[in-house]
């Protein structure tokens, strides 16, 4: 039996296990068991895993994410994808640089991956340098207990909606640039239920991101009325735990119960080196990277 110490009552805990070597079938069976429980399970280490051993225990839980690489990558694994403020050199990106505009972006509430057609499962992201003071905590917010408490009425309004997610659009939202039509054939948008079944705990939850561009049959200022009613309910400070962060903490969240949202730091003086590997539904193509 895996031990963990609960760190909101509703999506969080802190799970006792090391992680570094094979594990063994109980410690994945437990681990499994409590994400289904609690689906923000933090790892504390006292330094941060290397990119091999991050990449290996991420491979536990089912087909990772690769990226197609190119020379001028910072972390040379293609199974990771760099959330740092950070460019090839290790040195912060410009205010300006496109890239760093883009990762501002992740600071509105999103699901990893949502704009893909197989959607992502477990996202684990590892601190490797982080502001100082307990600076730019993750935040969390679980989308089981949000629809659970969501008005009788609401829930039989959304249930058959279908909504159409695009990186772009969080992109732009999130003060980015206007893509290029190049760059849009690469990312083209998915479509999914707004509403789904969560497949460990059985429970129905909200599938919501600010990558949502369109609801099907809805207009749009009628779409956007409804997401901001729903991304506000979701997110009451009931329904969210923040992580503050520890150099060598893995935080291991399942998208496809919760959203979750980086917040603001001074990202031109301070680095904040953290790297996701992200398991998905299935097997896929080589992604583009930005």
């Amino acid at each position: 039996m895996v031990e963990a110490t609960v760190l909101h009552p509703l999506l969080a805990a802190e799970i006792h296990a090391d992680i570094r070597g094979p594990l063994t079938e109980s410690t994945h069976a437990g681990i499994i068991s409590l994400m289904d429980h609690y689906p923000v399970g933090v790892f504390r280490n006292k330094k941060p895993l290397s990119d091999a051993e991050h990449v290996a225990f991420s491979r536990r839980f089912g087909p990772v994410e690769r990226m197609k690489t190119r020379g001028d990558l910072r972390v040379p694994f293609p199974e990771i994808i760099d959330q740092s403020n950070l460019d090839a050199n290790g040195a912060i990106f410009p205010d300006d640089d496109k890239r760093l505009l883009y990762k501002r972006a992740n600071r509105l509430w999103h699901t990893d991956m949502s704009f893909h057609a197989v959607r992502a499962t477990y996202s684990l992201l590892s601190a490797h340098a982080i502001p100082p003071d307990g600076a730019a905590p993750t935040e969390f917010a679980d989308m089981r207990a949000a629809y659970d408490a969501l008005p009788e009425e609401i829930k039989l309004r959304i249930e058959p909606l279908v909504a159409e997610h695009d990186y772009y659009h969080s992109r732009v939202a999130g003060g980015g640039p206007e893509p290029t039509l190049a760059e849009r054939k690469l990312r083209p948008p998915a479509k999914h239920p707004l509403v789904h079944v969560h497949p460990g705990s059985g429970r129905k939850s909200l599938y919501l991101a600010s990558h949502i561009s369109r609801i099907g049959g809805y207009a749009a200022e009628d779409t956007q009325a409804l997401l901001d009613y729903l991304m506000a309910f979701a997110t009451q400070p009931q329904f969210v735990y923040a992580h503050t962060w520890r150099v060598g903490d893995i935080v291991m969240w399942d998208n496809l119960a919760t959203m979750h949202r980086a917040t603001p730091f001074d990202d031109q003086q301070y680095r904040r080196d953290m790297r996701r590997t992200t398991v998905r539904e299935g097997n896929v193509e080589l992604e583009a990277v930005l």
